[in-house]
């Protein structure tokens, strides 16, 4: 397991990657001011979608990154 400063680390050099410095700032002061409830989030974002089709899109996912 990892450390919570590790955790920080990895999500930031993710959200800057993705989103650039100013987008990733602007993602962590909207989480920071409003309640977030993460879990509830994420799983709006799947609501349409059919367990078939999340599992397609994990496998995809898993194996572009190399993973076994």
């Amino acid at each position: 397991m990892i450390t919570d400063t590790e955790i920080r680390a990895k999500g930031l050099r993710v959200l800057t990657q993705y989103l650039g410095d100013i987008e990733a700032e602007r993602f962590v002061a909207l989480i920071q001011r409003q309640p977030f409830d993460y879990t509830a989030w994420r799983q709006a974002l799947d609501e349409d979608l059919s367990l078939d089709e999340i599992s397609r899109q994990a496998m995809t996912l898993r194996a572009r990154r190399g993973g076994a």
